[in-house]
């Protein structure tokens, strides 16, 4: 039996034969043993399937058909066209490892497989289910080949994978032996790196400057609850995304020791800091929303720092804590990957990440909801009582300003983050340009939050204005007694 004695061949105890063999005329072994045995194959009386350990060879009777299938290995073969007459389809093991490649990024990540028919004028479109050997993991791009005879080597033209099956599919437009070559690396997207560090640093610089306008104008701006309210959810908002972005630019390129432990301690830092910027855009939405909703009954600034201290800071440090101690205490690879130095996500519903994402997609959706009750509130009340409190309504839309702003600049940001989570970026230039979108909504964030709820707010600006002005001012006062003495 040729087959068996073909397979016997390939048995891994044999792999130094192999590869230390030397070439056969100008072919190596491997090359030589797949041509003999696809010719004998095409040529031999196979009346049925013969599977052996390294070996296995399919006989398929397609005629007057126009779509044939069979399977080698566990991999699926199917030829669309018409009257292909005896399909013969073979698959071998290990022979992958063998053959030339000339792909030196890329290594063989299936069983090779073969397919003959008994019309040589036939052309079909080939499809292959490859079981891969090894798992594709994330954004590791893979490219479908058939072996070239001519140029004796592995060769992508003429087929195509399918990305979006996010495993071993090829489909080819041509018959040959065909193979599936796996990238060594992920795909890296170029400068992304580079934005990234850029971006954190202009937004670590901006929240500096935020929190020392804030500390400047406080006296001048906090005149009502709702001004206390919105400048201490404001405050601390910033103080909690400077800490998450301090961590990110720390673990960007770690060139300290221990990195697996640094990794591990700023991934629980900055989950607990962006989930502190969220339950604090919570707080302030939750009472602005009582405040509104029960008139009589408004939250005091006291009560309010209780209950935001609780939600800001204590129910994030909760999920956190339990977060890193449900998931193998903090390992890596179950936890955290090492990689991005952040939570991760290995399945719909799995992974540590979604221990952020419904926290943070809750929140959102809390947000958009109390934002519309309160501008209905506030439209339906009226004049009289309008008038009644003019500098509380004005605050309370101050307040509803800084919710409407800070939910989109956190909101969306994480829409798209949530977008880099699901799409992989072999799919193609959507998957590219979500990941660069992400990237710039993610890092400016410091500088969109001095923009929008800093410099934008009239009642800010100008107290901040007035302090810079007296400030020159007096400078230039002292400069001119010391010149004059």
């Amino acid at each position: 039996d040729f087959l068996a004695s073909s397979s016997n061949m390939l048995n891994s105890s044999l792999e130094l034969s192999w590869t230390n063999a030397g070439d056969i005329g100008n072919i190596t072994l491997a090359e030589a043993y797949l041509l003999s045995l696809e010719k004998l194959i095409h040529k031999a009386n196979l009346s049925h399937a013969s599977e052996t350990h390294n070996v296995d060879a399919v006989v398929s009777n397609c005629n007057q058909r126009s779509k044939c299938s069979a399977t080698v290995f566990n991999d699926i073969v199917e030829l669309v066209g018409q009257d292909p007459g005896d399909v013969k389809t073979a698959g071998f093991k290990e022979l992958e490892n063998y053959l030339p490649n000339h792909y030196e990024m890329y290594e063989p990540n299936s069983n090779i497989v073969s397919v003959t028919t008994e019309n040589r004028q036939f052309q079909p479109t080939v499809r292959i289910n490859f079981s891969l050997i090894k798992p594709r993991p994330r954004d590791v791009q893979i490219i479908c080949v058939a072996w070239d005879n001519n140029t004796r080597s592995w060769s992508e033209k003429g087929c195509e994978w399918v990305a979006s099956s996010n495993g071993g599919l090829c489909i080819c437009q041509h018959l040959s032996s065909f193979a599936i070559l796996m990238s060594r690396s992920p795909i890296e997207l170029k400068g992304l790196t580079q934005l990234t560090l850029v971006g954190l640093s202009v937004s670590v610089m901006s929240l500096i400057v935020t929190l020392a306008i804030e500390l400047t104008v406080w006296s001048s701006v906090v005149k009502t609850d709702q001004s206390y309210i919105r400048h201490t959810a404001q405050l601390n908002i910033c103080l909690c995304l400077l800490v998450a972005d301090c961590c990110f630019l720390a673990s960007l390129k770690p060139s300290y020791d221990n990195k697996e432990m640094w990794c591990q301690i700023f991934v629980l830092l900055k989950h607990f800091s962006f989930l502190s910027v969220f339950f604090w855009m919570f707080s302030l939405s939750s009472v602005l929303l009582l405040n509104n909703v029960f008139v009589l009954h408004a939250v005091s600034r006291k009560t309010y720092l209780r209950m935001s201290l609780v939600l800001g800071y204590v129910c994030p440090l909760l999920i956190a804590i339990i977060t890193f101690l449900c998931y193998d205490q903090g390992a890596e690879g179950a936890y955290y990957s090492s990689k991005t130095c952040w939570l991760r996500y290995t399945g719909l519903l799995e992974g540590s990440i979604h221990t952020f994402v419904i926290p943070v997609g809750a929140i959102v959706f809390f947000n958009v909801f109390s934002m519309v009750v309160v501008i209905v509130k506030l439209l339906d009340r009226s004049a009289t009582t309008c008038r009644h409190n003019e500098t509380e309504k004005k605050a309370a839309v101050t307040v509803i300003r800084s919710v409407i702003l800070l939910t989109p600049i956190f909101g969306v940001t994480w829409m798209f983050g949530f977008a880099v989570m699901l799409i992989d970026l072999t799919t193609g230039l959507m998957a590219t340009a979500t990941h660069y979108t992400f990237t710039l909504l993610n890092t400016f964030q410091g500088l969109f939050l001095l923009l929008t709820t800093c410099l934008a707010d009239k009642q800010t600006r100008d107290v901040l204005l007035k302090r810079l002005s007296s400030a020159l001012q007096a400078a230039v006062t002292d400069s001119t007694t010391k010149l004059s003495q």
